[in-house]
């Protein structure tokens, strides 16, 4: 088992299965055998309002709270929530974006201006951005309820977690009668990630 302590911060609106997300993450990180630690703040949850979750694995953690600026992996729900988030993410870590827009009321105040591209800005923070559809491809696997589970598998290959304990709580923890659906979309997540990491390789060279 690591010694090192894995930082995962998941951000969204209220309604888009944040929380859900980080129950999940943190049973499987504690069926792999970490200890775990994890703090919510669900915001104005239930009128679109911010949700971030700090979920913390590793040999022994001593606090649920993700240091300023050391998160391995932020995971953002919600594009403009990627951008907010950005600075949390470690100097070699990597930023998950779904690129879906959920304009809050207030952008339409004087108060609050939605941002142009706010996964361009992002990129000039994380190096390692990446954007992925999560709404088209939970669409495409059945329900749009599907994109919390899409983006756990984007994330997947970056966790000390075997597939065999996301399987068995993803089977376990979504409601009856979607369990084939919710293992597609995190196949589906997984596969995205991996293509994207590839096109961005190659543009490289």
């Amino acid at each position: 088992m690591t010694e090192q302590t894995t930082n995962i911060l998941i951000v969204g609106v209220g309604g888009q299965g944040v929380i859900l997300a980080s129950e999940l993450l943190s049973e499987a990180a504690m069926q792999a055998g970490f200890d775990v630690k994890k703090s919510e703040v669900h915001g104005m949850s239930q009128r679109g309002g911010v949700v971030s979750s700090h979920v913390r694995f590793g040999k022994k953690v001593y606090s649920p709270l993700i240091p300023a600026g050391t998160a391995d992996v932020v995971l953002a729900f919600e594009a403009a929530e990627g951008l907010r988030w950005a600075g949390q993410v470690s100097e070699d870590g990597l930023l998950v974006v779904n690129n879906q827009r959920i304009i809050p009321t207030i952008a339409h105040t004087k108060d609050y201006d939605y941002p142009e591209d706010p996964i361009g800005e992002a990129r000039k923070i994380v190096k390692r951005t990446l954007a992925l559809d999560g709404l088209d491809i939970a669409n495409r696997v059945g329900s749009p309820k599907l994109v919390n589970t899409v983006l756990l598998g984007a994330i997947s290959g970056e966790l000390p977690i075997p597939g065999e304990i996301w399987e068995a709580v993803i089977r376990r923890r979504v409601p009856r009668g979607t369990e084939e659906m919710n293992l597609q979309a995190f196949k589906e997540g997984a596969d995205a990630n991996k293509a994207e990491i590839e096109k961005q390789s190659s543009l490289k060279v």
